[in-house]
């Protein structure tokens, strides 16, 4: 409550907010075309076994050196001998069973008439090797997961500082997967940026919430979504425009070099700083915000005696060392872990289960990506009014639910109404992208300054240990089709229930030490039970109680 007040006093939401989080913005902007980018550059496109060399001799054109050479609607094998009798006008197949057949050992042909090139048809993963598809996804996410240690890490030294080198590492890397010579450096490349999307996405959440005044929290934490939402349109006509996919790779990474650049203007978090003892770089913070908010009279009024008097207790406590063990010590944030964990765990693994099957709706993959990104708009809309004037617990938990049972549904429904499965998907999605816009400042309300990195490095743990565990499940379908539905449909409804649990934040400062969190957690019981007390029978009322 101290530095609120603090916050305040140099301007509140000011000139200096406001800039932040629009340059705190634009690196959101490109987000989705890294964390979605698979969906084109790993693209399947129809194809079919290549002939043997000695085809080309016999002067056939394409159409029928395919009719002879592969079984039609065959995509892994091919004829031993050409069956020059399916050039005959009645040539027919056979009723009982093709001619001998042999795999692909002189390559694939591939329609280009969408895709010019993806990683699919430029290391030939389709048949046996159609697995290293899902495989590359998989090793990204998993950057993505083991990117969360830059929570624990600008704990330690800084939003801004972690901030700065993640969106260096984004840029290298990124472009360097666009030169990849091998299959395998390019994993090794997209896993590192995986990595360094997490830093990305946990330290601009977190420098822009410490920096917010308590009602502005909701607002600055729902534009920043709307900008991954409009990231996600951007993906969608770049990838358009740009149909190979190493060119694709390199326009959606360098960008993030002007973004490295101009990062070193950002303002490191006054709050952190108080927090690990360095007050005098706090106040000069506080001072240059002043000034960028035309306070500078207000500012120059500051000194760090007004400062540590503000937050002495706060800094009293901060003198203790944090590490992860905290988000589990003591009671209310042992809870708090446990709920979060299952919240994130299951947004991102129906989201992702939705999300990286585009071509599955055969739909046109443009045409569906655009759709997935507009169901964001009124979602997240909505979303922020819930959020605002009813409670965070309240939008997380029926965001859950409404998702859970919108994917249910499509077990329920045939195959063949593919607008109606789509329309639910399309639903879910929307509802776990209003998950995702209330978590995200959920998980920043719920946890102390000292710890909050930390316990959103947990949050992202949880978060991608459900995006690779999405195609595995997807991978299920195969034997048993309605299967995944029924995962994707069940890990969404009992998180929602699970979020009920919860504390509400709506319209509370941001806690900053874990006393401060258990306390308040205790008050709000007492308030209950307090207001509760009218409504039982007293002894000397006449009345018999409520009916």
């Amino acid at each position: 409550m101290a530095f609120a007040s603090l916050l305040e006093h140099v301007g509140g939401m000011g000139r200096f907010q406001v800039v932040s989080v629009l340059l705190l913005s634009l690196p959101v902007l490109m987000m989705a075309s890294h964390n979605l980018l698979q969906n084109f550059t790993a693209a399947t496109s129809d194809h079919w076994c290549r002939p043997r060399p000695e085809a080309n001799a016999t002067g056939l054109n394409p159409e029928a050196l395919l009719r002879v050479w592969v079984p039609h609607g065959e995509r892994c094998r091919r004829f031993v001998k050409p069956q020059w009798w399916l050039l005959e006008a009645n040539g027919s197949e056979p009723n009982s069973s093709w001619p001998e057949t042999e795999p692909c050992s002189d390559g694939w042909t591939y329609n280009r008439s969408v895709f010019t090139s993806t990683i699919v048809t430029e290391w030939d993963l389709v048949c046996s090797s159609r697995g290293l598809k899902q495989l590359a996804q998989s090793l990204y996410m998993a950057g993505v997961l083991v990117g969360g240690v830059f929570g624990g890490l600008s704990d330690r030294f800084g939003r801004r500082s972690v901030l700065t080198w993640c969106y260096l590492q984004m840029a290298a890397m990124g472009t360097c997967s666009s030169f990849a010579p091998t299959f395998t450096v390019y994993c090794l490349f997209r896993f590192l940026t995986g990595m360094a999307f997490s830093g990305v996405v946990l330290n601009s959440v977190s420098l822009s919430l410490e920096w917010m005044p308590t009602h502005m929290r909701a607002l600055v934490g729902t534009f920043m979504g709307y900008c991954y939402t409009t990231g996600q349109f951007l993906l969608a006509g770049v990838a358009f425009a740009v149909p190979d996919w190493r060119r694709l790779q390199l326009v959606v990474s360098l960008p993030f070099f002007g973004f490295f650049l101009y990062s070193w203007w950002l303002t490191e978090s006054a709050r952190w700083l108080v927090m690990v003892g360095k007050s005098h770089q706090a106040l000069r913070e506080l001072q240059k915000v002043a000034r960028i908010n035309g306070k500078k009279e207000e500012g120059d009024k500051l000194d760090i005696e007004t400062l540590r008097s503000h937050m002495e207790k706060e800094m009293t406590l901060s003198k203790t060392r944090h590490t992860a063990i905290d988000l589990v010590r003591t009671p209310v944030l042992r809870r708090i872990s446990f709920c979060l964990c299952f919240v994130w765990f299951s947004t991102s693994f129906a989201y992702y289960g939705l999300a990286m099957d585009l071509q599955n709706f055969e739909v046109n993959i443009y045409v569906i990506q655009l759709i997935f990104g507009a169901v964001d708009i009124p979602a997240k809309l909505m979303s922020i009014l819930t959020i605002t004037y009813v409670g965070r617990r309240f939008t997380q938990a029926i965001a859950l639910i409404l998702a859970g049972l919108a994917i249910l549904a499509n077990v329920l429904v045939p195959r063949e109404l593919r607008t109606v499965r789509t329309a639910l998907a399309v639903f879910g999605k929307g509802c776990l992208a209003a998950s995702f816009n209330c978590v995200f400042l959920y998980t920043g309300e719920l946890y102390p300054t000292v710890i909050r990195q930390t316990g959103m490095g947990l949050a992202n743990t949880m978060s991608r240990l459900g995006s690779i565990m999405a195609p595995l499940v997807k991978m299920a379908g195969e034997l048993f089709p309605a299967l995944p539905f029924v995962i994707y449909g069940a890990a969404p409804v009992v998180s929602g229930l699970v979020a009920a649990f919860l504390p509400e934040t709506r319209n509370m400062a941001l806690p900053e030490t874990v006393e401060e969190v258990e306390g308040r957690t205790q008050s709000q019981k007492d308030e209950a039970q307090h207001l509760q007390v009218p409504l039982q029978p007293t002894p000397s009322s006449n009345s018999t109680g409520p009916q």
